[in-house]
């Protein structure tokens, strides 16, 4: 196979963002949270942590950027990540046959290698 640049680019990005990943799930760890899932698949969406506390079931997005220059990685968790992310975490509760429990979604991004923890980031869209 021939070298290719943008290849490369793709598995780094992706690494890069395995190992940031890894950092909110530990993040969750300290803070006494069990995970219960890494890059959980639904089809073509991924949930890329889901951790428990008690009743309460969060839905992870972790994004990362090495600076601001071209806006807070939060800013890509856009309206169709959002229903994307919805969806994927309704199949999640039906092929867990979960009920009476609490769900949010949360935003975990790194800037400058720096943690934000975004708590209910967004409602779940239907």
């Amino acid at each position: 196979m021939p070298f290719s640049k943008k290849n490369n680019y793709s598995k780094d990005n992706r690494e890069r963002g395995r190992q940031f990943e890894k950092l909110a799930g530990d993040y969750f760890e300290s803070l006494g949270y069990e995970i219960l899932e890494k890059n959980w698949q639904a089809g073509r969406n991924e949930i890329d942590l889901i951790v428990k506390k008690d009743n309460l079931i969060i839905f992870v997005e972790v994004k990362s950027a090495s600076s601001k220059k071209f806006g807070h990685p939060s800013e890509r968790v856009n309206q169709k990540k959002i229903i994307n992310l919805s969806n994927a975490a309704n199949q999640y509760i039906l092929v867990n046959n979960l009920t009476d429990i609490d769900m949010r979604f949360d935003v975990v991004t790194y800037v400058d290698g720096n943690l934000e923890h975004y708590e209910n980031a967004f409602d779940a869209i239907e």
